[in-house]
């Protein structure tokens, strides 16, 4: 396999980085810069300025109103994004949107899709629950049908922005019979129905993003179901390959370490910028190189043949991805120093702007504290790690190798 970039894709990276840091607004760069958290409103702007551009949905086919961009084009849109200090797009827009394109019905895509790309409608995607994540097979959600309608009652926990949510995509237990990911079934539901409940989950760095769902005798119509009845888990598992870019973390990777690149210029010890130091370079150099193969890596899988369903390219991706955030959010904590130690919460949200030692050093350790989750989300470590295991031996024993 010959991997390399044209000097068309050449010039399409260099022109989207210059187009998306001339469209980001100076006050949400700002934000973005110094390890705030963006509120609601930065969101549905930044939105709306890449839908003025027909950008606010990079993944979709123009039949649907998106750019038409190759995999690689919208690789260099992420990455300009992350480096241009935007914010990281809602990733359900490249979830939803696909499955309803792929699955949903003429009314379906009709009423939904024009809502998604602009966020007039937001999603939140209902798959954990308390006694299923990475095992999500075994959720206990039930949706009993009665008439041109189910009657839904459970609990799903981890739902990301579920307070801003209009909508909730979700996995519930329709059949008990068979094995267990034959009874699932795929619905869209209303986040203002009647017995549906939302509660606030705080993470280790005092945000709140994440809640807990809980449905108590939630109605919800029949033509509200994806594909068909029992057959969620076809479209659940469609939804959590799509999108490998998203997987790989690549642009936010790469924002992170331009994070710890900025720190190690502007802290000093000893007389001399932590980025002179030859530990530090050593570190910093590393993560460049692990970077680097980590790009190469997204290049080949999407250069590989992309229906191959036992391909284990997005676990590697995951995993990978995983990897660099976690050793760079842990050294840009430590490049904080004590400083970052002395976080105000209330800085990081904006409700201040106070931080004793500024915005960046105040965001340190509060971005190592939040990227502790991401060995969890999307599946847990130990989970893509068998999940790659059990692919390998089985495209060994077929005589088949790669990703």
């Amino acid at each position: 396999m010959e991997l390399g970039w044209s000097d068309a894709d050449l010039e399409f990276r260099q022109w989207i980085r210059s187009e998306i840091a001339s469209l980001v607004p100076d006050d949400i760069k700002t934000r973005v810069e110094n390890l705030q958290h963006l509120q609601k409103a930065d969101y549905l702007r930044w939105q709306g300025l890449l839908d003025a551009r027909g950008w606010a949905a990079p993944a979709w086919p123009r039949e649907y109103g998106g750019p038409g961009w190759s995999a690689l084009q919208r690789v260099f849109f992420e990455e300009a994004c992350f480096l241009g200090g935007a914010p990281r797009q809602i990733p359900h827009i490249n979830m939803i949107g696909p499955v309803l394109q792929r699955f949903g019905t003429e009314a379906q895509k009709k009423r939904y899709l024009p809502k998604i790309p602009t966020l007039k409608e937001w999603w939140c995607q209902g798959y954990s629950e308390p006694s299923a994540g990475s095992d999500l097979a075994s959720l206990r959600t039930k949706a009993r049908r009665t008439g041109d309608r189910y009657i839904i009652n459970g609990q799903k926990i981890w739902t990301s922005w579920a307070h801003w949510a209009d909508y909730m995509f979700c996995l519930v237990r329709t059949s008990d019979a068979g094995r267990p990911q034959e009874g699932i079934t795929f619905l869209l539901i209303n986040m203002k129905t009647p017995g549906l409940t939302v509660r606030p989950i705080l993470s280790l760095d005092g945000a709140h993003d994440v809640n807990e769902v809980f449905l108590e005798d939630v109605e919800v119509p029949v033509e509200n179901v994806v594909l068909r009845e029992n057959e969620g888990w076809t479209v659940a598992k469609y939804l959590l390959s799509a999108e490998r870019t998203e997987i790989a973390g690549l642009g936010q990777a790469k924002r992170l370490l331009q994070f710890a690149e900025r720190l190690a210029q502007a802290q000093e010890q000893d007389s001399s910028r932590l980025s002179e130091q030859s530990e530090i370079r050593a570190r910093l150099a590393r993560i460049r190189i692990d970077l680097k193969a980590h790009e190469w890596t997204l290049m080949r899988v999407m250069a590989a043949a992309p229906d191959d369903p036992a391909a284990p390219s997005a676990s590697v991706l995951k995993l990978c991805g995983t990897d660099l955030l976690e050793r760079t959010s842990a050294l840009l904590m430590e490049l904080g120093g004590p400083a970052g130690l002395a976080y105000d919460p209330s800085a990081r949200m904006g409700q201040s702007d106070n931080p004793t030692y500024g915005h960046l050093l105040n965001g340190t350790t509060a971005t190592y504290l939040e990227f502790r989750k991401s060995g969890l989300i999307g599946g847990t470590t130990e989970i893509q790690k068998t999940l790659i295991g059990k692919a390998a031996i089985d495209r060994w024993g077929e005589g088949r190798n790669g990703f």
